[in-house]
């Protein structure tokens, strides 16, 4: 029982706690007996080739996907409940606002809903600083697909989520809007799991990096380590597809 308990307590102080985790999609396991655990105030990246099993995890972990076995939770939380909802904000791949609300719109019904604190001031914040303001008006479906990504990313993290978790944020991107990103991240005081391909996002946003290949974790640590394994003659992206491919 004391057991139980330490566990109990353990689960609810990590924004994470994963375990053995399995997901299958007909005859393929998308994800493979995955443990991941993140600390409060942690940063991580999920890095993996494409169908490494990186989406199908982000879902799993924000509650739009059930896994086929193992445990999930948020905070202590089932990634379904209410309670882990409320500390999170959730950002996945090639996201889509509501289309029949302009940009305004979706940043004011949203924040109402996560009870967002100076709402207003909140999203004209965000709407200077994604370059929105000229196309406040318009919706989504008149927008630019790097336009429509800034006004995602506005409404995944306008309420100021404990725990962000994102599958390629910076997609559509430019550069100077990159930027801003980045240093808004750097200032949030909040947890993050980003899932990305690209080897440099992770190395500006995270500190720690978690590598799938086939759906399986083939390692884990922090960024420095992988630097360090590179040595002289190898630069780091090689050292993270030898380790892809180094698949039991």
């Amino acid at each position: 029982m004391l057991q139980e308990d330490q566990k109990d307590t353990e689960d609810r102080q990590n924004a994470l706690s994963m375990e053995s985790v399995v997901k299958t999609f007909g005859k393929v396991r998308a994800v493979d007996g995955v443990d991941i655990h993140i600390k409060d105030g942690e940063r991580v990246a999920l890095l993996g080739e494409n169908g490494a099993g990186k989406s199908t995890t982000i879902r799993i972990i924000s509650g739009l996907m059930r896994p086929d076995s193992g445990m999930v939770r948020i905070y202590g939380f089932r990634p379904s409940s209410v309670d882990a909802k409320r500390y999170i904000g959730y950002l996945p791949e090639d996201a889509s606002p509501y289309l029949n609300l302009s940009i305004r719109e979706n940043l004011d019904y949203i924040g109402t809903i996560r009870k967002t604190e100076n709402l207003q001031e909140k999203i004209e914040f965000f709407l200077d600083l994604l370059g929105l303001k000229s196309v406040e008006k318009q919706k989504p479906l008149t927008l630019s697909r790097g336009n429509r990504q800034k006004l995602c990313l506005a409404l995944s993290i306008i309420h100021g989520p404990r725990f962000a978790i994102m599958d390629e944020p910076l997609n559509y991107l430019d550069i100077p809007t990159q930027e801003k990103v980045f240093q808004y991240f750097e200032k949030m005081n909040a947890t993050f799991l980003i899932s990305t391909h690209i080897l440099s996002i992770a190395r500006r946003l995270t500190e720690k990096v978690i590598i799938l290949s086939s759906g399986k974790k083939v390692w884990e640590g922090k960024i420095t380590e992988l630097e360090e394994l590179k040595g002289e003659t190898k630069s780091i992206e090689t050292i993270v597809s030898e380790l892809m491919r180094n698949v039991p």
